[in-house]
């Protein structure tokens, strides 16, 4: 015979306690009165809600999400960098020479010699107390102004702002097709038809001053998205891998620009690959004074960042971009115009990086010559790379390879350190950003429960 429960016990159907008895609404304990038993239990939830934020940052952290990732990789390439700074040295080299003898200086030399890159590195790019300290030695604020102690202050951000400015057009062009499943390597060409088109405006048409400057920065933007047409259309047309098509435009581009300056654009009078100064109209308006290069480019680019941001993720053919880019097969499927949004995306993506050239050009050089482009195709998709491929990481990667490029100079004429080492870093970088296994190793981080950091730099290169 089994046991049954007492007339008082909690487990009995007629019990006042129990769930199912008439009176349980009113005891105590029950769910529907918040009597005092409730309190602890509304104490303990607070006490979660607290602790829940340190503890998603803990998990964070420990898992190695794509921020913690990022921000580990560059905080490795900055060490190693340092070491290979250090230790190519002939004065840290000749003091471990002695380092049985003297320890002590050896280390000393070695840290000193890395460590002091890194601060005129800073100090070049960031903030130099130097500049600081010389303005409060002025006898009035006026004079600071006048004299321009105000604007050394801020010098190092200016440069750094305006070295970001193509980077940052140049990146978003490498990222925004990359959105669409597209490797825009062709930055370096679109760069380069933005600026003979920018250039040409900028010389050859005689305008007022506001409407010069836009007629100049919407020649840059058509001139790269030219060459950005071109591929999205042989892409569709033919099949054509973008790849291939971005890398012979590069030389094409390159090869054009020698042919133009040694004969339509060169400046008169000279004989080397150089086009004639742009009209003073056609610059692009300074934002703090004539001591400070900053110019509107800057807030062009990052204007371009906010739309690129709000067409990928606020508009129906960012929708389409994204969507194609992840499956260009079940996009076909689901009634998406595959071919049709090759074209738009890379026409857009050459546009941007021709507003890169028209930048440099109206903004800083006002000609074009044969090294006008630089590095800019190269560094770009390492911003992208760097940056994600979305806009925000795109413009924090850009500002950091501008601090790094504005702080270059400083650091070495202050320290003899060659420049090549920025470069290195720059490679270290993002060789260490593109192996998010390799940082998790190093550092002993859990893999992350959902595809994240690996991902995003192994898709595409569809066909």
């Amino acid at each position: 015979m089994s046991e049954q429960a007492p007339p008082g016990s909690p487990g009995s159907p007629g019990s006042p306690g129990s769930p199912g008895s008439p009176g349980s609404s009113g005891s105590p304990g029950s769910p529907g009165s918040p009597g005092p038993a409730t309190v602890p239990k509304q104490e303990e939830n607070g006490e979660a809600s607290r602790g829940s934020f340190g503890q998603v940052l803990r998990e964070s952290i420990l898992e190695g999400n794509s921020v913690t990732v990022t921000f580990l990789a560059i905080f490795t390439a900055m060490v190693i960098g340092g070491l290979l700074n250090a230790f190519t040295n002939t004065k840290v080299l000749h003091a471990w020479g002695n380092f049985f003898s003297a320890p002590g200086a050896a280390i000393a030399q070695a840290w000193d010699t890395a460590i002091g890159a890194y601060v005129a590195l800073f100090e070049g790019s960031i903030f130099n107390p130097h500049t600081v300290a010389a303005l409060f030695q002025q006898a009035s604020f006026a004079t600071a102004v006048h004299d321009g102690y105000l604007s050394a202050v801020f010098n190092p951000l200016s440069e750094t702002c305006v070295q970001a400015t193509p980077l940052l057009l140049a990146g978003l062009a490498v990222a925004l097709a990359y959105q669409a499943g597209m490797f825009n390597i062709g930055a370096q060409g679109q760069f380069i038809g933005g600026a003979i088109l920018a250039t040409y405006l900028g010389y050859g048409v005689s305008l007022p001053f506001a409407v010069h400057v836009i007629v100049c920065v919407i020649g840059g933007f058509v001139g790269g998205a030219i060459i950005g047409w071109v591929v999205g259309e042989l892409k569709a047309r033919t099949g054509a891998h973008e790849v291939i098509v971005t890398i012979m435009l590069n030389y094409i581009m390159a090869y054009l620009l020698a042919f133009l300056l040694g004969n339509v654009l060169q400046r008169p009078g000279r004989t080397d690959l150089i086009s004639p100064f742009i009209a003073g109209n056609a610059h692009l308006p300074l934002l703090f004074g004539s001591h400070l290069r900053v110019n509107a480019g800057f807030l062009v680019a990052l204007a371009c960042a906010f739309g690129v941001w709000w067409l990928l993720y606020r508009t129906k053919t960012g929708f389409e971009f994204r969507s194609i880019g992840k499956n260009p097969s079940a996009a076909r499927v689901a009634g998406m115009n595959v071919e049709r949004t090759w074209v738009l995306v890379m026409l857009i993506a050459g546009g941007l990086a021709g507003l890169a050239g028209s930048t440099v050009i109206q903004g800083t050089d006002f000609s074009i010559n044969f090294q006008s482009f630089g590095t800019y195709g190269i560094d770009a998709i390492t911003v992208a790379l760097l940056g994600r491929g979305r806009p925000l990481g795109v413009v924090l990667a850009a500002l950091l390879f501008g601090a790094l490029h504005a702080g270059a100079p400083l650091m070495q004429a202050a320290t003899s350190t060659p420049v090549d080492i920025v470069e290195i870093l720059q490679a270290l970088i993002v060789l260490f950003v593109a192996a998010p296994p390799l940082i998790r190793t190093i550092y002993r981080l859990r893999a992350t429960r959902a595809a994240g950091v690996g991902q995003v730099l192994s898709k595409g290169w569809n066909a």
